[in-house]
């Protein structure tokens, strides 16, 4: 096993051997698994997402923009037909469990869409680093992606520069945005992903990354999963809810892991998970 597998957790209780994601996560800071879903999976995944899309553009608060022309929705899990798919997949289990415990929580379902016209986003990471990471060199939290299209050059791919999870430095703008001194190193490890319908990666959103300049007039929407172990606290940025009837239909060991209030009835979520510093793009 890796030495960086969650303390007490062992091959057997994982479905999947997941020592070098785990490794990569803290190395590369990102992992990925190919062809983890078929592209008619994705096609239906684009299918939801693009609904979801439509109706919160139509109301007030209903997407929040993170650059010009990039938006980011949360959503509820009932909005999205593959759901239990996605979370009960034996790599995303795997991963969790390796990482971040046996009492792992998802907190957090939404999509980014890049538009056309959507720029490069300033270099950023997507909250300050946990006390845990900082003093013990330890992820308490994971973010997975799913594209729902076959990304290409033009379309603005997604960037990171891999081992820099655990840069730290008192000029870091509200401990996420390091300022423009700091870019070269960035641009000297870039790395830009190309995902393909069916791949998902897992990152710790702490290594540094931005959105680049979308020049197609393509839309690339991605579908991120926001997981916690038991010390984060992201559940209190997102807003996530299930039906009752819902609840009761989800298999045990998915509700096990589900952090989100059972409503009687959905209410459309008012989107709060704001990152200022976004808003207007690398000028």
């Amino acid at each position: 096993m890796s030495p960086h597998v969650y303390p007490g957790v062992s091959t057997a209780d994982l479905d999947l051997d997941v020592s070098a994601d785990v490794d990569a996560l803290y190395t590369d800071g990102i992992t990925a698994r190919k062809g983890a879903f078929t592209p008619q999976w994705a096609d239906r995944l684009r299918e939801d997402i693009d609904a979801a899309f439509q109706e919160a553009l139509a109301r007030p608060g209903g997407a929040v923009g993170r650059g010009p022309h990039r938006y980011y929705v949360e959503i509820h899990p009932e909005q999205l037909r593959n759901f239990v798919e996605l979370v009960d997949h034996p790599w995303v289990r795997s991963v969790c469990t390796a990482v971040l415990g046996p009492e792992y929580r998802i907190v957090e379902l939404g999509f980014d869409v890049p538009l056309e016209g959507a720029v490069n986003q300033p270099w950023h990471r997507d909250f300050p680093m946990p006390e845990e990471t900082r003093t013990e060199r330890r992820l308490t939290s994971l973010a997975f992606n799913v594209t729902a299209v076959d990304t290409e050059e033009d379309m603005g791919p997604f960037e990171i520069a891999p081992g820099t999870q655990w840069d730290d430095s008192p000029e870091f703008g509200h401990g996420m945005f390091p300022p423009r001194p700091h870019y070269p190193r960035y641009e000297e490890r870039a790395v830009r992903k190309y995902p393909q319908r069916g791949d998902i990666s897992a990152r710790t959103a702490l290594t540094i990354h931005r959105g680049t300049k979308n020049d197609s007039a393509k839309s690339r929407p991605v579908l991120v999963l926001g997981v916690d172990g038991p010390e984060a606290d992201n559940s209190e940025r997102h807003d996530t809810a299930v039906t009752r009837a819902y609840w009761e239909a989800l298999p045990e060991r998915v509700r096990r892991h589900l952090d989100c209030p059972v409503v009687d009835e959905l209410e459309p979520i008012t989107q709060k998970h704001t990152i200022e510093g976004l808003v207007m793009g690398d000028a």
